[in-house]
């Protein structure tokens, strides 16, 4: 699995970082050097992006997001990768296809702005009900601008619109069904999507 980019997927509340966290942690146990990221970047313009969530909206938030994405694959994932350790990111170029799209953007300009990013070797997208998503969402404090926008629902739609989108771009991905598995039933399902890369 040495060089292996992985992108954890999934509506808001889903349990992405959860199964991110987890899943490092098996990996690590197997021996393996890991690299856990997450987007926005923890980088003064991902940081910027996260604390102006409310004033960034449309085309400027769209393209501030891309910005920081390829910073992101030039100056944490790619060297990661080359030195040959597994990189595994808490969302990707997908949520850029869902949550601009919830900023009113259509999907063909925001892929016009992330058109160069380099694919994942693997795309996971966790499937959860609505009805568990939003009362997930409800015990939470805050509220982003982009979570009061949409539903659990109309992110799952629009994340099964990224999954099309990307499927004829061919880019390698999986749905992982999170309902009836806790997060180490995720964490072992997604292990074994990632162990069948070898064979292909």
């Amino acid at each position: 699995m040495n060089g292996l980019f992985l992108a954890v997927e999934g509506p808001n509340g889903v349990g992405k970082t959860t199964t991110v966290t987890r899943l490092a942690e098996l990996l690590r146990q197997r021996g393996h050097t890991v690299h856990v990221t997450t987007e926005p970047s923890d980088t003064p313009l991902g940081r910027l992006i996260r604390s102006s969530e409310t004033a960034l909206t449309g085309r400027a938030m769209a393209l501030a997001v891309a910005a920081d994405r390829y910073a992101h694959i030039d100056t944490e994932i790619n060297p990661a990768l080359a030195d040959g350790k597994i990189v595994i990111s808490d969302r990707y170029v997908q949520s850029s296809l869902v949550l601009q799209r919830l900023d009113e953007l259509p999907l063909k300009e925001i892929w016009q702005y992330n058109a160069h990013v380099p694919p994942t070797s693997l795309s996971c997208y966790l499937r959860h009900s609505a009805h568990v998503i939003q009362q997930r969402l409800d015990q939470r404090q805050h509220h982003s601008r982009l979570e009061r926008a949409g539903s659990p629902a109309r992110e799952a739609a629009l994340y099964e619109d990224a999954y099309v989108f990307l499927a004829a771009r061919g880019w390698c991905q999986v749905w992982i069904d999170c309902r009836e598995l806790d997060v180490d039933g995720v964490a072992a399902r997604l292990l074994q999507h990632m162990e069948r890369l070898r064979t292909r």
